[in-house]
């Protein structure tokens, strides 16, 4: 596949189950990593390295498989958290981690009703032939999730696989998942979030044409859509913007510009602080590096503008401590 974002040719093939044929012998010994993967957190790279490691020492080939859409989707829609990643960008960071295959497996009712051996039989057995499957330690799968990693070994004795696990990650005092770095993004807490991903919270997107109040003031802004489900809340943050694989340095508002409108919708204003380019519809990827401050409206421009040169010092002393 084409990064398409950043231009990067990336060598990994995706194929989609039930679409795509059996693939048994198309990939030398499949080391698969199984799970959904959302955010590739430092746990999920844990898993991937060693499926690195062990597709190396036999061989063989490092494989992803997951699913789409997320299972809380079609299980309980009305419960289903907001995702760290689209498929895309969960694609490409798969392909960034040294995966060779991503083979995606479409979450529907009917999949979900089979049984586990079913599921391993049909998808894991037949389809894709796999030599090796490794999960996380609380990884469950099959009807009502009645599959854990017991039942996975014994099902890969019977049908001639082998099936490990890794112990979850901490950071610090936490457990790594998916659902805590959601809750810290969720609360603003994206430095925090950054820790157990492994790398800065960010969503991809792209620049278009606002109201230019920004430029007005004396600080031009990009303002950016993104396809992304979960964004921080209201405020403004120490930022990276990267536009054709270089990284500036920035500071973003989210909000409704309280100060100019009573009631605006939610817009993402990105500020570069070095340079001034012409973004317009360009796509871009805004990384999020420490929260600054909550929304607040001003008592007038004047006092706004004093605010964000505040924030753009705050933020330069933010990026002081590590290199772009």
């Amino acid at each position: 596949m084409t990064d398409v974002r950043h231009g990067t040719r990336l060598r990994v093939e995706v194929i989609r189950f039930p679409e795509d044929p059996p693939r048994p012998g198309r990939w030398p010994y499949p080391v698969v990593a199984l799970g959904n993967f959302d955010g590739l957190h430092r746990g999920h790279q844990k898993i991937l390295e060693r499926v690195r490691r062990q597709a190396r020492e036999r061989h063989g080939t490092p494989l992803v498989m997951t699913f789409d859409p997320h299972p809380p989707r079609v299980l309980r829609p009305d419960k289903a958290p907001p995702l760290l990643m689209t498929t895309p960008q969960r694609i490409e960071a798969l392909a960034r981690a040294g995966m060779e295959g991503v083979a995606l497996v479409h979450f529907d009712h009917e999949l979900s009703r089979l049984d586990p051996d079913t599921f391993v039989r049909r998808v894991l057995v037949e389809w894709l032939g796999v030599a090796e499957v490794w999960v996380g330690g609380n990884f469950l799968f099959g009807r009502d999730r009645t599959g854990n990693f017991s039942l996975l070994r014994d099902l890969g004795q019977l049908y001639g696989f082998r099936a490990e696990k890794i112990d979850p990650v901490r950071y610090k005092d936490f457990v790594v998942s998916s659902t805590r770095i959601r809750r810290l993004v969720s609360e603003g807490r994206v430095d925090e979030a950054g820790a157990l991903l492994g790398h800065h919270y960010f969503v991809d997107g792209t620049v278009v044409a606002g109201a230019a109040r920004g430029r007005q003031i004396g600080f031009p802004t990009a303002n950016i859509t993104s396809e992304n489900e979960l964004l921080p809340p209201h405020g403004v943050y120490a930022t990276t913007l990267t536009v054709d694989d270089r990284i500036h340095a920035a500071v973003t508002n989210i909000g409704v510009r309280p100060t100019f409108e009573a009631e605006g919708r939610v817009s993402v204003e990105t500020h570069l602080l070095d340079v001034n380019p012409d973004l317009y519809g360009t796509r871009v990827r805004l990384a999020f590096v420490q929260r600054l401050r909550g929304e607040q409206a001003f008592n007038g421009v004047d006092a706004l503008v004093r605010q964000i040169r505040e924030d753009v010092a705050t933020a330069r002393s933010v990026f002081e401590r590590f290199s772009l």
